[in-house]
Parts: C-alpha cells; sequence; structure tokens
C-alpha cells in the first residue's frame, strides 16, 4: 500500500538487503587479501594481486556495505522521528539505483588498476561525479524530509547524519578536485606536502564523519529502541554531537608524523586527536548507560549484545587513536600492523556491529514479521563475529608492536639488528591469526544472509502506518 499515510520502507528494505550483500562480498575480498599475506601465491594475475585488491576491499567494506547501512537506517529514522513520508520518493530510488551502480562500477575499475592512488578516495573521475549527483539527491531527500516533518523537534539521531551529509559532501568535494587526462585517467589538483594534507584531511575525516559521526546517529536511534528505554542523558547527545563535530575536522595531520608535512601542522592534529577522547568516550558513556534498567535483556538479547558491544568497540578504537597520535607512540606504531588493528576495531567492532544490530532490527519490520527467523543464529552470528574481531586484532597489535621494536634495534655499532626481510618472517604467524579472525567474521556474515533471506521468504513487504495525531516531541 503506497499511500501518504505510510512510510516508505520500500527503499529502506532495498539498502537493508544490500547492506548484507555487499558486506559479504567487501569482507570475502579482505579474507582473500589477509590470505594473500600468508600465501603469496595466491596473488594471481594483474589483476587479482594484493595492490588491487586492497582499495576494492576498502571501498566495498566502506562505501558498498557502511554506505548501504548508513541510507536504510537514515531513510528509516528520519520518516520515524519526523513522522512523515520521505521527501521526493523518485530521488530516494535514484540513491539506491545510483549508489549500486558507483559500487559496481569501483568492482570494474579498481581491479584494472584505475585508480588516483588517494586512500579511500581512488575512484577516477567519471565515478567521482556520479557520487557526487547521488549525494546531492541524498541530501535533498534527508533534510527534505526533515523540513517537512510534523514534529517540532529534530531529534539527535538526524543531527548526526546531517553532519555526516553535509561533511562528506565538503571532503569528497574538495579532495577529490582533479584534471582528467583521459576518461580513465586524473591528476590531483595539489601537489606534493599540500596533496598529502588534504588527502588526510579528507581520509581522517572519512573516519570521523562517514564511520563516526553517521554510525553515532545509528547509536542513538536502534541503542534506545531495543533496549525499550530513552537515551540516558539527551543533553550529553547534544553536547557529544557539536564537540565531535568541531573537534573531528582538524585530526587527519596524525596520519602523517614524521613526514615532509610542516612540524606545526603534525602537533595540531596531535592536540585535536587527544581532545577527540572527550566527546568520543562521553558519547559510548551515553549509549551504555541508556541501557539502566535492561541490563537483564542482554541474557536473551542478541540484536542488543551486538549493539552494546559495538559501543564498546567504539570507546575501545577512541582511546586508542589519540593514543596513536602522540608523536612518541606513532614513532613506535607507524607504518606498522597496529595501525591495521586499529582500524579494524573500530570498522569490525564499532561499525560492523552497530550496523548489523541495526540490519536485524529492521528486517523483520520491513517485512511484516515479529522477529527474525532465527535468534539462535543471531546469537551464533554474535559469538562467531566477536571472537573474530578478538582474533585479529590482538594479532595485529602484537604484530605490530614487534615490527616497530624490530625496526627500531640497533646494533653496539649502529647498524640495524634486523634486516626487513627479518621482520617480515616474524609477523608470518600473526598474519595467520588475522586471517582465521575475519575469516570467522565473514562466516558470521554468511549466517546473517541466510537469516535475512528466510525471514524475508516468510514474511511480506510492508509499510508502517503514519500516527495520524502527532504527539509532542519525543
Amino acid at each position: 500500500m503506497e499511500t501518504q499515510s505510510t512510510y516508505n520502507y520500500k527503499v529502506v528494505r532495498q539498502f537493508a538487503v544490500m547492506t548484507v550483500i555487499w558486506g559479504i562480498v567487501g569482507m570475502l575480498v579482505g579474507v582473500i587479501i589477509a590470505a594473500q599475506l600468508v600465501w603469496p601465491d595466491l596473488n594471481v594475475g594483474p589483476w587479482l594481486h594484493f595492490g588491487r585488491l586492497r582499495p576494492l576491499h576498502t571501498n566495498a567494506v566502506i562505501f558498498a556495505f557502511g554506505g548501504s547501512a548508513l541510507f536504510a537506517t537514515s531513510y528509516y529514522v528520519v520518516q520515524r522521528t519526523s513522522q512523515v513520508r520521505l521527501f521526493a520518493e523518485k530521488l530516494a530510488g535514484f540513491t539506491f539505483w545510483g549508489w549500486q551502480l558507483v559500487i559496481v562500477l569501483a568492482v570494474v575499475t579498481l581491479p584494472l588498476g584505475m585508480t588516483t592512488s588517494k586512500e579511500y578516495a581512488e575512484l577516477e573521475w567519471p565515478i567521482d561525479l556520479l557520487i557526487t549527483v547521488v549525494w546531492v539527491a541524498y541530501a535533498i531527500v534527508f533534510f527534505g524530509t526533515l523540513a517537512t516533518r510534523k514534529v517540532k523537534h529534530i531529534y539527535v539521531a538526524n543531527w548526526f547524519y546531517g553532519a555526516f551529509i553535509l561533511a562528506v559532501a565538503l571532503l569528497h568535494i574538495v579532495n577529490s578536485m582533479e584534471i582528467p587526462v583521459t576518461l580513465t585517467k586524473s591528476y590531483s589538483v595539489y601537489a606534493g606536502a599540500i596533496d598529502a594534507m588534504v588527502q588526510w584531511w579528507y581520509g581522517h575525516n572519512a573516519v570521523g564523519f562517514f564511520l563516526t559521526a553517521a554510525f553515532l546517529g545509528m547509536m542513538y536511534y536502534f541503542v534506545p529502541k531495543q533496549a525499550g528505554r530513552p537515551v540516558f542523558s539527551y543533553r550529553l547527545s547534544v553536547v557529544h554531537f557539536w564537540a565531535l563535530i568541531f573537534t573531528y575536522m582538524w585530526a587527519g595531520p596524525h596520519h602523517l608524523h614524521y613526514t615532509a608535512l610542516p612540524d606545526w601542522t603534525q602537533s595540531v592534529g596531535m592536540v585535536f586527536s587527544l581532545i577527540l577522547l572527550a566527546p568520543s568516550w562521553g558519547g559510548m558513556i551515553n549509549g551504555i548507560m541508556t541501557l539502566s534498567g535492561a541490563w537483564h535483556k542482554l541474557r536473551t538479547d542478541p540484536v542488543l549484545k551486538f549493539l552494546v558491544v559495538s559501543l564498546s568497540f567504539y570507546g575501545m578504537s577512541t582511546f586508542e587513536g589519540p593514543m596513536m597520535s602522540i608523536k612518541t607512540v606513532n614513532a613506535l606504531s607507524h607504518y606498522t600492523d597496529w595501525t591495521v588493528g586499529h582500524v579494524h576495531s573500530g570498522a569490525l567492532g564499532w561499525v560492523g556491529f552497530i550496523s548489523i544490530g541495526s540490519i536485524y532490527y529492521l528486517l523483520p519490520r520491513l517485512f511484516g514479521r515479529n522477529e527474525m527467523h532465527s535468534t539462535k543464529l543471531i546469537e551464533a552470528h554474535f559469538w562467531l563475529a566477536t571472537v573474530g574481531v578478538v582474533l585479529y586484532i590482538a594479532a595485529l597489535w602484537i604484530s605490530g608492536v614487534m615490527q616497530g621494536l624490530m625496526w627500531r634495534a640497533l646494533n653496539i655499532d649502529g647498524t640495524l639488528t634486523y634486516s626487513f626481510a627479518e621482520v617480515v618472517k616474524a609477523t608470518y604467524p600473526y598474519h595467520f591469526v588475522r586471517f582465521l579472525g575475519g575469516l570467522l567474521y565473514l562466516v558470521g556474515m554468511l549466517l546473517m544472509a541466510y537469516n535475512m533471506f528466510r525471514t524475508i521468504s516468510a514474511g511480506r513487504a510492508v509499510n508502517a502506518e503514519i500516527p495520524a495525531v502527532v504527539a509532542h516531541a519525543h
């Protein structure tokens, strides 16, 4: 029933299903490249070796899996909290097909070696233009829905989603300024150290706004919903918002310690990274304290387990990040596996878990079911994923610290104690454990897909009624 008296769940359903499918694709590529580091013979041909597949993996998990989860949840949350149907629904449909096209183009071009070589912004200029068009459409749908809302108050989750949409637009346009040479090749308008600085202003804010602020929008809606409790402190959530978005913009240079970037710029990045600890932990505490009076639900509700454990990983990653930005710590950690472990504690533990929990919340509601096909499978997924993340990050922490120590070890005459090959050999067993951790996480996603398709086949597409009489703000 597609009338104005119901919410538009169609586009939410499309993105929710694709979240799971792209999650499997992106994580499968991740497991393959982890295997290539353990068994070098798996680096096949020019198109399927590590150097070509690695950007495919990052783009697939961030923009295909994470992006689809954000479109699905933001479209759901903005309708429910505004109590109106989505604005400009044809544009909403366009954002789905446009985004899928971007992803498919990435899957084709990256293995062919068509790349700008800017991390997380590897896609060439024609695809960048398509991303821009899709993003503008997304902004019109999201902010248009807010503008036509029937509820006076704008719920805090929408603040986070809104900041994410605006910041990502700014980041994408500034960092992707390039001069096309051919249809598949362009050069950045920036040069040298300036190019590096712009790239990591973009790169770290992709983490800050795409992978943090946006997913906090998810957290502020789905954690209270699944726990059946109001947000612990609404005032703290607003402080969390403003402190986070002001501070995050300045943290990028911490990726460039001990490089040609001016020393003062590195220091600015470090200081703001340290300040970031406060709003980040404020938000984590706010999320976890939302369970006050509902802790007993964790025993029986695996969806809530995903949502709450994601907050623990958010807290851990946002302690680790500022610590690694300190120049003296960075002297040990830079260019080691520790960095990769840190990224994945945030990506698998925070972004992955909050997305999985939110999609598990949505699927039954989108397909007219009371619950998912199997709660036991969700429980199994939770434990596979948790053990997988812990194996993954523990292995890379140990490997990374060991690499850093071996690289800086000196003999009495000042020569290096270890050759590079010796350091590589020492990391071998840890890379195998990382491969196992990633494999467990992937198996969990396969269980989710099975559970999802069983839930869909037993249900039917439904659109919830919009309440006729609107109560006051939440």
